[in-house]
């Protein structure tokens, strides 16, 4: 088990090489990416930004708290700061279990628990050059302008 609050690409393949394990018959991968629009507006990038600190120790509970309830401890996650552009990946979420229902609903806690629970905050940078800050526990709706 690792999670992380990182500067640099994250590199998809290696968390899921990560959690491989003989003993595993899936893997479930989520990306969350950059898309080039929310709520009707035109997205030229993302920049997060995070109270690392705060952020990591989250983190750690919440795949802790996914490796206990669904019995696995093949689960890394990885959370990008800093200026995105589309497509980049945001985070990442590697899971595997001997069985696929626990490896999805895994993967779904932790997506659904990071966007509760962790201090990573992503303000969008539309293509008319605004800027906005975006609650990430609702899907598309702006928070703070």
């Amino acid at each position: 088990m690792r999670s992380a609050i990182t500067t640099r690409a994250i590199d998809a393949a290696a968390l899921l090489a990560e959690v491989a394990a003989s003993r595993n018959g899936a893997s479930v991968l989520f990306v969350g990416a950059v898309r080039d629009s929310n709520d009707g507006r035109d997205v030229s990038g993302i920049e997060y930004t995070a109270y690392a600190a705060m952020a990591e120790n989250e983190m750690a509970k919440i795949i802790s708290e996914a490796a206990d309830h669904f019995d696995t401890v093949d689960i890394v996650v990885e959370h990008r700061v800093g200026r995105l552009a589309i497509g980049e990946a945001s985070v990442v979420i590697a899971v595997a279990h001997p069985h696929r229902a626990q490896a999805y609903e895994a993967s779904r806690y932790i997506i659904e628990a990071l966007k509760k629970r962790v201090p990573v905050w992503k303000r969008e940078e539309y293509l008319d050059g605004t800027r906005q800050w975006v609650d990430p526990t609702n899907s598309g709706e702006a928070a703070l302008t």
